[in-house]
């Protein structure tokens, strides 16, 4: 058992590293693997133990940005509410590993935990799926197909597959509970069928690229088709940076502010000078004002004014009081210039989908005796509602802020209320050089292959970046803390994705049949275990006619009926 052990931290660990800062993409399939060798043949009860060490190597070096600023405390508390569900799905990859198409069925139940993980508690906290360590690799286009969780599907069957090349059917049961260990040529033919597989999946990842992948962005100047078909537009992205790093760097929020704005007055001199293109959107990030702008007319005016300079509406990021004095909204704001009709604040987006914990505290008494740190939470955020959808921009913008990115209903929403192109607001100031920032970015890779559409995230610190459709960094700041503003030509887009169109079916399809698999291969296997138990006596009783010279085999369907470890000891894979 120690070996299992072993076996399940160190794929836990493989599994961080395939996500920033390491980002080696092909470590998921290791890893997965080695989780389905560790728990092969294993009852439930010592498959959620395997579970819980997987859980903790995954979770604990990938979330350890949450401890930049707060401590241990909070991280492990994280990281407990995570590893639940990797014993969950420790406890069921044994009894489906037991019946046919049992790759298949852990790759689906794989899809299931994270679906489950994603929802609870408190809205879930998808991060650290499998999707999200493939922005760069060739599984990325299924995506557009199946969204974030076809692609974690398509990691999990090669994991999956890797696995049962490696068992093939040495430990394979038969009716009568007599294991068969012997190496046949099946058996080979059978574990290269199974490696070949697993590399079909990537090539076929792949080759979706050829008919998947977005049309070459317009020449500047070209004139869009008559239904706005490959219009171009250009958009700047202003990273303002912020005075301090870690948690306390709203305490002067008035810098940050200022910070953003001289940015902005710096593209205007330069836009005027000819030395950059004239935007027709400006971005701000999550808390470029954390003073309210709507109830402060000193920081309205110095909005206004870098409005002004640019002549193009800004989207700002910022937190707006209330409703009343214990809590607060997180929100982005359309602001008009004021030759425009409807000058100042306009539209908004407020955040759908506050962080437990981090803008908001359930339980905010027990909570405390955690770690006084959520007293720094002094306000609680409250949510926003709708499809995130602002149109009195110059064009239609998706927007989302910060962790939203990692929910694929809101980000969906946006783009089938018709958004053009995404954006996402995010603060990242508080994870210092942290992970946290980089593993956010390739979200928001992954996100534009899902959707067909450039995504630009613009951050107060960093990293900020401009997306394009096919997943590819068009442009990006310079190293965190520093200020940086980006402008690109961009194409909007008003096709959808089957994934777009489709929703959440590939997903609800998949977490379907994975549970359908677990319920089947439940009922197998006792099935199985009694027919095993029925058959002894006379088996025994055969055995011992034939003599010592089957001694051997006896001992083998002992162990295969036994009580150490019942028929599902020996998965078919």
């Amino acid at each position: 058992m120690i070996y299992r052990l072993l076996l399940a931290a160190g794929s836990g660990l493989l599994g961080a590293a395939a996500f920033p800062k390491v980002g080696i993409w092909p470590l998921a399939f290791l890893s997965v693997a080695g989780l389905s060798i560790a728990v092969s043949g294993q009852r439930s009860r010592r498959g959620a133990l395997l579970g819980l060490v997987y859980g903790a190597g995954l979770f604990l070096p990938m979330l350890h940005w949450t401890a930049t600023y707060v401590g241990a405390v909070p991280w492990l508390v994280l990281v407990f509410s995570q590893t639940w569900f990797l014993i969950l799905l420790g406890a069921a990859l044994p009894v489906v590993q037991r019946v046919r198409f049992g790759t298949v069925l852990t790759a689906a139940l794989w899809v299931a935990q994270e679906a489950l993980r994603g929802r609870l508690p408190f809205g879930g906290f998808p991060w650290g799926r499998w999707a999200f360590s493939q922005a760069q690799s060739p599984l990325k286009w299924f995506a557009a197909l199946g969204g974030a969780p076809l692609v974690t599907f398509a990691v999990a069957l090669i994991g999956a597959l890797l696995a049962a090349a490696v068992l093939g059917d040495r430990h394979k049961v038969s009716d009568t509970g007599l294991a068969r260990r012997e190496l046949s040529d099946p058996d080979l033919a059978r574990r290269a069928g199974q490696l070949a597989a697993a590399v079909l999946v990537v090539l076929v990842g792949g080759s979706l690229a050829y008919p998947l992948r977005p049309a070459d962005p317009p020449a500047p100047g070209a004139q869009p088709g008559p239904d706005g078909a490959g219009r171009s537009v250009t958009v700047a992205a202003v990273q303002g940076n912020v005075p301090d790093r870690g948690l306390e760097f709203n305490a002067r929020r008035r810098q940050v502010l200022d910070n953003h704005v001289a940015q902005t007055l710096k593209l205007a001199a330069d836009v005027k000078a000819g030395r950059s293109p004239r935007p027709s959107l400006v971005l701000w990030p999550e808390n470029a004002s954390d003073i309210d702008p709507t109830t402060n007319p000193d920081a309205a005016a110095v909005i206004q004014r870098a409005v002004d300079a640019v002549g193009v509406p800004i989207l700002v990021g910022a937190l707006i009081d209330g409703p009343g004095p214990t809590h607060v909204t997180n929100a982005g704001i359309v602001w008009m210039p004021s030759d425009s009709a409807a000058p100042g604040p306009g539209q908004r987006y407020v955040k759908r989908h506050p962080v437990p914990y981090g803008e908001y505290i359930p339980l905010r008494s027990l909570a405390r005796a955690v770690s006084d740190k959520v007293d720094l939470v002094s306000r609680d955020m409250v949510a926003g509602s709708g499809d995130g959808l602002l149109t009195q921009t110059p064009f239609p913008v998706g927007d989302v802020i910060c962790f939203e990115i990692a929910y694929d209903s809101l980000v969906t929403s946006s783009v089938r209320a018709g958004a053009q192109l995404l954006v996402v607001q995010t603060n990242n100031a508080t994870f210092g050089h942290s992970a946290e920032t980089y593993q956010q970015l390739e979200m928001s890779r992954l996100r534009a292959v899902e959707h067909g559409r450039t995504v630009v995230q613009v951050a107060t610190s960093g990293k900020s970046a401009i997306i394009g459709a096919d997943g590819r960094m068009l442009a990006a700041s310079g190293p965190l803390f520093t200020a940086d503003v980006l402008v690109r030509t961009v194409p909007l887009s008003r096709s959808t994705t089957l994934a777009t169109r489709t929703g959440a079916a590939a997903e609800w399809t998949l977490v379907a049949l994975g549970l359908l698999g677990l319920v089947v291969g439940g009922w197998l296997n006792r099935r199985l275990a009694r027919r095993i138990r029925g058959g002894a006596p006379a088996a025994r009783s055969g055995r011992q006619e034939r003599g010592t010279g089957d001694r051997g085999r006896e001992q083998v369907g002992s162990r295969a009926g036994g009580a150490t470890s019942d028929a599902g000891d020996h998965p078919h894979l």
